[in-house]
C-alpha cells in the first residue's frame, strides 16, 4: 500500500509540473499575443483620447549668452468651440508670467467662434502681439476686430508691421501671410519677425533676425519615431518642427495648440514655448 501510495504521489507531482509548464508557455503566448494587439491600441487611444490636449510647456535659447528676456509663443489656436481647452491654455501661459506673447496665427477657421476665442485671449495678463493665419483669412474673420483686442492686452495685431516692446526695448515685426515677407530688422536692437509659414523664411531676401517664429505646421500632428511627420500642409517644406539655423537667423516652429481636419496627435504634443533670450 506504501509503495502503491508513494507512485500515486509520483504521478500526480509529475502531472502538476507538467500542467505548471503548459500554464508558463501558455502565458508567454498569451502575454506576446496581448502585446502585439495592446501596442496599437495604446497608441490609437494616445493619439484619440490622451495626446490633443495635453499641452507640453517647452523652454528655448535659441541664441549664445546670458538671458535678458523670457517670453512665450503660441499658435493656430483654430478655436472651434471648446471654452475648456482655450482657457486651459490661457491659464497655463498666465502662470508662466512672461513679459510679453507671440501669437502666429489661425486663432478660427470659422468666424462665429472669433468672439469668444478673442473674450478668452484677451485674459492673458502679458502684451500680446500675433499676424494673422491662412484660417483667418479664410473664415473671413473681422482684422479690425481682432487688432482691438490685441491691442487691449498692451500688445498689437501686425500686418507688415512692427512695434518695439515698452519694457525691453525688442522690435517685433509681423508679417502677414497673403504676400512674401517684405520686411527689414531695425538696426541696433533685437528683432524678433513672426511669420506663419515656415517656409517662407526662404523668402527672406538676405535680411537677418535675432529670432523667427512660424506655426502652421502643428507639428505634422502625428509623427512616427525615427521617421518625422506622416504628413504637413503647404508653407512647411523641410521646417516642421522646432529650432532651425538659417541663413536668415535661428528659426522656431511650434507644435501648435489647435487641430485641423482630425482631433489627433501622436509623439506630437500641443505646445506652449518659452523663450529665453
Amino acid at each position: 500500500m506504501y509503495e502503491q501510495h508513494r507512485t500515486d504521489c509520483n504521478l500526480f507531482l509529475k502531472f502538476v509540473k507538467a500542467a505548471r509548464k503548459k500554464s508558463r508557455k501558455l502565458t508567454r503566448r498569451r502575454f506576446l499575443r496581448h502585446a502585439l494587439w495592446a501596442g496599437p491600441l495604446l497608441a490609437v487611444g494616445d493619439a484619440f483620447a490622451l495626446e490633443p490636449e495635453w499641452v507640453k510647456v517647452r523652454t528655448v535659447r535659441p541664441c549664445p549668452g546670458k538671458s535678458t528676456g523670457r517670453f512665450v509663443q503660441f499658435s493656430d489656436v483654430h478655436h472651434k468651440g471648446d471654452h475648456a481647452y482655450l482657457q486651459s491654455v490661457v491659464d497655463r501661459i498666465n502662470k508662466l508670467s512672461p513679459e510679453f506673447v507671440c501669437f502666429t496665427g489661425d486663432i478660427v477657421e470659422d468666424a462665429k467662434f472669433l468672439s469668444e476665442a478673442l473674450q478668452l485671449m484677451r485674459a492673458i495678463k502679458s502684451p500680446v502681439y500675433g499676424i494673422p493665419g491662412n484660417h483667418d483669412y479664410w473664415s473671413h474673420a473681422d482684422l479690425d476686430v481682432i487688432a482691438k483686442s490685441f491691442s487691449a492686452t498692451g500688445g498689437a495685431w501686425l500686418l507688415d508691421q512692427e512695434i518695439v516692446t515698452a519694457d525691453n526695448g525688442i522690435n517685433i515685426i509681423g508679417a502677414t501671410c497673403m504676400k512674401a515677407p517684405n520686411v527689414r530688422p531695425r538696426a541696433g536692437m533685437r528683432n524678433i519677425l513672426l511669420i506663419h509659414y515656415p517656409a517662407w523664411v526662404e523668402k527672406l531676401a538676405g535680411q537677418e533676425f535675432d529670432l523667427i517664429l512660424a506655426g502652421h505646421s502643428h507639428g505634422g500632428q502625428v509623427r512616427i519615431p525615427f521617421y518625422g511627420p506622416l504628413m504637413v500642409p503647404f508653407g512647411v517644406n523641410q521646417y516642421d518642427l522646432g529650432l532651425f539655423r538659417t541663413p536668415s537667423g535661428p528659426l522656431y516652429v511650434n507644435a501648435d495648440i489647435g487641430y485641423f481636419h482630425l482631433n489627433v496627435r501622436f509623439n506630437c504634443r500641443p505646445e506652449i514655448t518659452v523663450f529665453e533670450i
